[in-house]
């Protein structure tokens, strides 16, 4: 072999022996990607996971038979006529939070439900509009125990009163979502009242809950929220709860609540809101096809 051939192998065999270098570096390269991206892969899968996990240990389970068998509202038929009635009030509270009356009212979405007395089924009612309101097919709804010093939500429904309102307007957390319950019908959840504390009514007239008001009403357009609010008469947490919703809801007990307690109940209440009223506990009559609600509506002249 002459020297220039030796020459060429030479050359020849260099190139072969960088082709397989630069080869073998793109498949390090890519074994190195692949398995960067499968880390990653892992790492989201197992952190989406975490959160369902998360999720389901928060849920609160809303058991419609047990509901139903003491009197509240559920998806099925078996109490059209209390359904029926719900939706009549339902529905003019919706429209008002909605439709044309929002725009002359301050966080129209905002709804408590209150009554002049205690035990006139303020929180059955409250529930019930929750229920009813999740039904919706384009609508959400927030039910908070806003009644702090007799909160009943979590034994009606049967959940545990953890984190909740007073812990947040106390600064033991920060963050709202932590505070807000997913159930397991899809367009309900809830707030309980929380922690127990001597300075209710301090903590609900701060700016940290007017704060929280206004992010509930502003976040989500298409979401009600209804606070299960204390009595009108005789506490005064009631009154500053008022001014933070646009709608009010005041339960009376048919044959029981007096109008003259309904009068000094609702002189209480904002010039501004809309006040409704629930007559509960009513007698049915052969006139009255549904009988146990009735529901009327005006601005408080």
């Amino acid at each position: 072999m002459s020297t220039i051939e030796k020459a060429l192998a030479k050359q020849k065999s260099a190139q072969q022996e960088l082709t397989n270098n630069q080869n073998v570096e793109q498949v390090n390269k890519s074994l190195s990607a692949t398995s960067s991206e499968t880390e990653s892969t892992i790492q989201t899968t197992a952190s989406a996971q975490q959160q369902y996990v998360e999720q389901q240990s928060r849920e609160i389970y809303i058991d419609n038979d047990k509901l139903t068998e003491r009197g509240f509202l559920h998806s099925g038929g078996d109490a059209h006529h209390q359904q029926e009635e719900f939706r009549h009030i339902k529905r003019k509270l919706l429209n008002n939070a909605f439709g044309a009356a929002s725009k002359t009212l301050k966080q129209s979405n905002l709804i408590m439900v209150s009554s002049a007395n205690p035990n006139e089924g303020k929180t059955f009612v409250s529930i019930n509009l929750a229920l009813s309101v999740a039904l919706e097919q384009d609508k959400t709804v927030l039910l908070v125990d806003a009644d702090v010093l007799r909160p009943s939500l979590h034994r009606e429904l049967e959940f545990e009163n953890d984190t909740g309102l007073l812990d947040y307007l106390c600064g033991d957390t920060d963050n709202v979502a932590e505070i807000i319950y997913p159930t397991n019908l899809v367009n309900l959840k809830i707030m309980p009242a929380g922690s127990v504390h001597h300075l209710t009514n301090e903590l609900l007239a701060s700016e940290r809950m007017a704060k929280l008001a206004n992010e509930l009403s502003a976040r989500y357009p298409d979401r009600v929220v209804i606070f299960d609010s204390p009595p009108l008469l005789g506490v005064t947490e009631t009154p500053v709860l008022a001014s933070l919703v646009g709608q009010a809801v005041v339960v009376a007990e048919e044959s029981k609540t007096k109008i003259e307690d309904i009068k000094r109940a609702t002189s209480q209440l904002d010039e501004e809101l809309a006040i409704g009223f629930v007559l509960n506990k009513t007698i049915k009559t052969s006139k009255d096809v549904y009988g146990y609600y009735g529901y009327g509506y005006g601005r408080k002249k």
